[in-house]
């Protein structure tokens, strides 16, 4: 180490790099490119005639005279259906009747009139003919005399089928009633004829294939199945439900005080429909499976509690053959009563086994169960399709012969009504 090292104060004799100045501070850079971006921006709407920036779109004409020769006489094909599954319905769609007189009301042309649908991007004309007003009555007339019959189930007695244009749906024939032709009997031993009984129910079957197979072959066949109106395989599903000895009970959706936040499914039935409505919506769902001894609601909260929109779904059902089950979740429910004037076999659930599905609280609830069989001589419990509230009924159905109880389907315990 040199001398000078020690000697010289620091910070001198130290040579300085040189630093690369910009010729412009970083700021203005900015401004810069900004500008420059906005004169492009502004250029390209100047020179492009372009005012949806680029978006594609389809340019429709709307003239509907008739054109001298349409280049595609039959126009474009069909889109095929793709749907697999129910979908909303707002409301009936118009009779034969109307259609025809509306088809009527639409001024004449003798070979109907072309639309033109030009490709935005490509420039690329179709034309394609729309029918002609007697091409309408045509359709509206052919469709009248031959109506679609849609396949039955084979679950459904033919003679308890009504073909609507929703599908099939049950109806009362020569005094036999769904209710009656559908139930499974009791298989109670004459030791136990004075045993108490108990119905178990459980709802919110079809959806979920897992579950619903888990219910269908776990739980024995005095326990009735109630399936929503959704799922692939339903009709499936009920077969195998019916062979196993199950009773089967439709779930119909009812709008809940919570709805759309909370919406059961399309075709829910709402109180701000008119009760034609409703109907409709109510034989759309009946028409998703057969051999059904009744229906059950699925939520519906707000729906239950109004007589107005209730009563005409109860008095179809009454119609119809059938039973209708209050799950019990709504104590504000006014079923009972309707059920009562419109002398319409009804059950309601006397527990809710899986309100809270922990262990400790589905014991609780099997005991109140059990304790209001053993107090009326009968109790009702609903449960929903989770796999820990199978399991649990599985194990109670079994345990309960031994307890003296009886286990029976949910039409021995509808009341009956009036001759």
């Amino acid at each position: 180490m040199a001398a000078d090292d020690l000697t010289t104060p620091l910070g001198q004799n130290v040579t300085k790099k040189k630093t690369l100045a910009l010729p412009i501070a970083a700021p203005q850079a900015i401004a810069g490119a900004f500008g420059l971006f906005l004169a492009i921006v502004v250029l390209w709407a100047l020179v492009v005639d372009d005012p949806l920036g680029g978006e594609p779109m389809e340019i429709v004409s709307t003239d509907l005279r008739t054109a001298a020769g349409p280049k595609n006489a039959e126009g474009p094909s069909p889109l095929p259906e793709t749907s697999t599954g129910p979908h909303r319905y707002d409301g009936p769609a118009p009779s034969a009747a109307q259609a025809a007189a509306s088809a009527v009301s639409e001024p004449p042309a003798a070979a109907g009139h072309t639309v033109t649908i030009i490709d935005g991007s490509s420039g690329k004309r179709e034309e394609v003919r729309l029918p002609s007003p007697s091409d309408a009555k045509t359709a509206v007339k052919t469709a009248a005399t031959n109506p679609a019959k849609p396949a039955i189930s084979a679950n459904a007695d033919p003679r308890l089928v009504e073909t609507t244009r929703h599908g099939a749906i049950p109806k009362v024939a020569d005094g036999a009633r769904p209710a009656d032709v559908y139930a499974k009997p009791v298989n109670a031993p004459a030791t136990k004829a004075g045993a108490p009984r108990i119905v178990i129910v459980v709802g919110g079957l079809g959806i979920a294939a897992s579950g619903t197979a888990d219910a269908i072959n776990k739980l024995p066949g005095p326990v009735t199945l109630a399936f929503t109106p959704y799922g692939n395989d339903l009709d499936r599903f009920v077969t195998q439900a019916r062979n196993n000895g199950h009773e089967v009970v439709l779930q119909v959706p009812m709008e809940p005080f919570d709805y759309p936040d909370n919406d059961p499914g399309p075709q829910t039935l709402l109180t701000s429909l008119a009760p034609d409505q409703n109907l409709d919506r109510l034989h759309w769902l009946m028409s998703r499976f057969q051999g059904y001894v009744g229906i059950a609601n699925y939520m519906g909260a707000r729906f239950t509690t109004s007589e107005p929109v209730l009563a005409p779904v109860l008095r179809e059902a009454a119609k119809r053959g059938l039973i209708y089950f209050d799950d019990g979740s709504s104590p504000r429910s006014v079923a009972s009563q309707i059920a009562g004037a419109n002398s319409l076999p009804f059950a309601k659930a006397d527990i809710v086994l899986d309100a809270a599905p922990m262990p400790a609280d589905m014991e609780r609830a099997f005991g109140r169960l059990e304790a209001v069989a053993r107090d009326r001589g009968m109790a009702i419990g609903f449960a929903t399709a989770l796999p820990g509230t199978i399991d649990r009924i599985a194990k109670w159905a079994k345990a309960a012969d031994g307890r003296g109880f009886v286990l029976i389907p949910l039409s021995a315990a509808a009341a009956k009504p009036k001759a």
